[in-house]
């Protein structure tokens, strides 16, 4: 199937392990140039290496999109020496291991940051070069704990703004053909991730959760997600506007999902 984005650019962030590895591979496989950015220069390297390096048209970039100011000094490096994205996927995300639903506004505001905050300022510096073009695809890595109650709260409503925000700003990018969407994994297993060390640490636990939350009885597979992103990355997506994609074998109960 041609999806229509040979040689287009993409820019990924949280590129380096898990599912922004697999995104980046997936799109990486349709002759698309990939920027990916993480916080782990030997991650990147690896990532580089395997998707072919720079000889391919791929870029890397180290740093901490967290940090105040980064979002900025990124972009601008970035387009200085790869050139304007047609494609974004924010990818970047997390617990942060935030877990009492009395944290402090401080952790509220890391959760935020992280999850909702990057992207939107990403998407902010960068959109305005898709409207000139009149193209461009948006997706947000969101999480089946958007819909409802599948982690810590700080999370799911950081999660929960993340697809709302895409939703609206789906339609409000629609007309000038930018595809804005977002994408909701469940119970994703990656090398050295939660449910690596949970199925480790406590395996009665992880059998139990397969057997009563996963309908598929399994966990997912990063390019399970990867590829979902990439076909939403592709010409052939230009109806899902706003859409909101559950990737979730089964595990969310959302009737509306």
């Amino acid at each position: 199937m041609n999806l229509g984005i040979k040689n287009k650019k993409a820019l990924i962030t949280g590129a380096s392990r898990g599912l922004g590895k697999s995104i980046a591979i997936n799109l990486a496989r349709e002759q698309v140039k990939v920027a990916v950015v993480a916080r782990t220069e030997a991650d990147l390297k690896q990532l580089m290496i395997k998707m072919g390096g720079e000889k391919m048209g791929h870029f890397s970039y180290v740093c901490d999109l967290t940090k105040d100011g980064m979002p900025e000094k990124a972009v601008r490096e970035i387009t200085e020496k790869f050139g304007n994205p047609d494609i974004i996927v924010n990818n970047l995300g997390g617990t942060l291991m935030v877990n009492d639903p009395f944290c402090p506004l401080v952790d509220w505001r890391k959760v935020w940051r992280i999850n909702v905050e990057v992207a939107i300022e990403l998407n902010n510096l960068l959109i305005p070069n898709m409207l000139k073009n009149k193209w461009g695809r948006i997706v947000h890595v969101s999480s089946i704990s958007a819909l409802e109650g599948q982690g810590p709260i700080t999370y799911s409503a950081a999660k929960a703004a993340l697809t709302a925000y895409s939703r609206s700003m789906g339609r409000f990018l629609a007309p000038d053909g930018i595809i804005m969407t977002s994408v909701l994994p469940g119970a994703v297993f990656t090398e050295g991730g939660y449910w690596d060390m949970a199925s480790k640490d406590k395996p009665e636990h992880v059998r139990k959760y397969l057997d009563e939350r996963m309908a598929i009885k399994r966990f997912g597979r990063p390019d399970e997600i990867g590829a979902v992103v990439t076909f939403l990355c592709s010409e052939l997506a230009s109806f899902c506007v706003g859409s909101t994609v559950v990737v979730d074998g089964g595990q969310g109960k959302n009737l509306f999902s």
